[in-house]
C-alpha cells in the first residue's frame, strides 16, 4: 500500500454515520423546494425518469470520485488536492480545485441560510394559523411582506446560522455525527407522515400518475439538461462538502456501495417530496408548473384550505428547516477544516470566524430583496449573483475538475486501492468518469451560460 497523508481530524464512528452525514449534505432545499417545481415545469414522469438515469450515470460516479479523493487526502479539500497532486506527480495547481469547492460552499451558505430563515419564519406563520382561510392574494401578501422586511429576514438568518455553528463547533463526532443521527431520521419520519397524509387527499392518484407516467412528448433538450444539472447539484458535488466528509471516512469502507446508498436516499427524499406535494396541488386545483413560488406561495394556500392543514403546514416547514440544516453544516465544514489545518485554530475559533464572515455576507443577501434591490451587478442583485456564480459556474467547474483529476491524473493503482472494486466494476466506473461525465458536465455548463439554447 502506498503512503498516504495521515488523518488530522476525527473520523466517523461507522459507515452508517457517514451515510447519514453525506445524505444530510445531499438532502436539502434542492430536494424539497426545487425538485417538485422543476418536475412540474417539465411535464412530470418523463422528466423524473431522465433525472434518475442522470443520477446513476453522472452523479454517482462523480460522488464516488469525490469521496475517494477526500479519503485518500485525509485533509480539507485544498490540502487534500495538493497532497494527491504530488502523489500523482501532477501540477500542484490542482489545489485551486479545493479552493473553488470551499469558496462555492461558503457563498452558497450565505444565501442558503437566508432562504432557510424563510422556512423558519413560515414554521411560525403556520403554527399561528396565518394560512387559514386566506385567499391567494393574502398568501401572496405574506410572502411579499417578508421579502420587504430586512430585519425579520436577518433575525431568522441569524438564528439559522447560530444553529449551524453550534453543531459544527462541537466537532466531527460530538457535533456533526450526533446531529445527523437525530436530524436525518426525523426528516424521513416527517416526510413519510406527509406522504401518508397526501394519500388521503383527493388528488393522490392524479399526483402519482403525473410523477410516474412518462410522456416523452413533453421532453425537449432543455428538460434533459435541467435533469442532468439537478442530478449533479442535488448530490452536493463540487462544493467541497462530500470531499471533506470523505476525509473522515474510515479505511476499507466500500466507497461505491456507500455512494449508491447515499444517492438512493437523496433521490428517495426528492421523490417522496413530489409524492407529498403534487396530490395537494391537484386536490386544490393549483398549478403544477408554478415555479419557485410553489413552496412559499402556492402550498400555504392549500394548507389554509384543507382539513388538517394547520398540522401539515407546520410539519412541512419544519421538514424544510431540518433539510436545510443538514446541508448547511456540510457547506461550512470545508472552510472550518482548512482554518484548523493551516492557521492553528481550534474548531471553536475556526467555526466562529468562518461563520461570522458568512453571516455578514448573508445580511447583504437579505438586503438584496429590499433596501439594496436596486443595486445590481451584471443586472443581478446580490442573491441572484451568488446563485448564478455558484450553480452555473463554480459547481460545474468543480465537478468537471473532480472527474478529470480522478479519471485522468490520479494513478489507476491508487484509485483501485481506495475503491476496492472487482475489475469489471472498476473499469465501468473509470469509463464513466473519463468519457461520460466530463462531456456531460461541459454540456450543462455551456447550456447554463446560454451558449446553447
Amino acid at each position: 500500500m502506498s503512503e498516504q497523508p495521515s488523518a488530522i481530524h476525527s473520523q466517523w464512528s461507522s459507515r452508517f454515520a457517514f451515510i447519514l452525514a453525506a445524505t444530510g449534505s445531499a438532502v436539502g432545499l434542492g430536494n424539497i423546494w426545487k425538485f417538485p417545481y422543476i418536475t412540474g415545469e417539465n411535464g412530470g414522469g418523463a422528466f423524473v425518469l431522465i433525472y434518475l438515469l442522470c443520477v446513476l450515470l453522472l452523479g454517482a460516479p462523480i460522488m464516488i470520485s469525490e469521496i475517494m479523493i477526500g479519503r485518500r487526502g485525509r485533509q480539507s479539500p485544498i490540502n487534500a488536492m495538493l497532497a494527491l497532486s504530488r502523489e500523482a506527480a501532477a501540477n500542484p495547481g490542482w489545489r485551486y480545485l479545493g479552493w473553488l469547492g470551499i469558496a462555492a460552499g461558503f457563498l452558497i451558505l450565505a444565501y442558503y441560510s437566508v432562504i432557510a430563515g424563510w422556512a423558519l419564519d413560515y414554521v411560525f406563520k403556520a403554527f399561528l394559523g396565518e394560512f387559514l382561510d386566506r385567499d391567494a392574494g393574502e398568501i401572496q401578501s405574506l410572502y411579499t411582506h417578508l421579502m420587504a422586511d430586512p430585519l425579520t429576514q436577518i433575525f431568522w438568518h441569524s438564528v439559522f446560522m447560530a444553529a449551524t455553528l453550534y453543531i459544527v463547533m462541537r466537532g466531527v463526532n460530538a457535533g456533526l455525527e450526533h446531529a445527523v443521527r437525530f436530524l436525518m431520521p426525523a426528516l424521513f419520519f416527517i416526510m413519510l407522515f406527509l406522504v401518508g397524509y397526501a394519500m388521503t387527499s383527493g388528488g393522490y392518484q392524479q399526483g402519482l400518475h403525473f410523477m410516474f407516467h412518462p410522456d416523452f412528448s413533453k421532453i425537449g433538450a432543455n428538460a434533459i439538461l435541467t435533469a442532468m444539472g439537478h442530478a449533479f447539484f442535488t448530490l452536493s458535488l463540487g462544493m467541497g462538502a462530500i470531499m471533506v466528509y470523505g476525509s473522515y471516512l474510515p479505511p476499507h469502507v466500500s466507497i461505491a456501495k456507500t455512494t449508491f446508498i447515499i444517492a438512493g436516499a437523496d433521490t428517495a427524499v426528492a421523490l417522496l417530496a413530489g409524492i407529498a406535494i403534487f396530490p395537494l396541488v391537484f386536490a386544490n386545483q393549483l398549478q403544477v408548473g408554478s415555479g419557485p413560488g410553489l413552496i412559499f406561495q402556492t402550498l400555504p394556500l392549500a394548507f389554509g384550505e384543507m382539513t388538517g392543514g394547520w398540522l401539515f403546514g407546520v410539519l412541512f416547514f419544519v421538514l424544510l428547516f431540518l433539510a436545510a440544516l443538514t446541508s448547511s453544516i456540510s457547506l461550512i465544514e470545508p472552510a472550518v477544516a482548512w482554518l484548523v489545518e493551516n492557521h492553528g485554530h481550534d474548531r471553536y475559533r475556526a467555526s466562529l470566524h468562518a461563520g461570522l464572515a458568512c453571516w455578514l455576507l448573508g445580511v447583504g443577501v437579505a438586503f438584496s430583496f429590499n433596501i439594496w434591490s436596486q443595486h445590481k451587478i451584471f443586472n443581478k442583485n446580490l442573491f441572484e449573483l451568488l446563485d448564478f456564480l455558484t450553480a452555473n459556474i463554480m459547481l460545474p467547474l468543480g465537478g468537471l475538475g473532480i472527474a478529470l483529476f480522478a479519471g485522468w491524473f490520479m494513478r489507476a493503482e491508487h484509485s483501485e486501492e481506495e475503491l476496492e472494486l472487482p475489475p469489471e466494476q472498476f473499469r465501468i466506473w473509470r469509463a464513466l468518469i473519463r468519457y461520460v461525465a466530463p462531456p456531460a458536465i461541459i454540456l450543462v455548463f455551456l447550456h447554463a451560460l446560454g451558449v446553447m439554447g
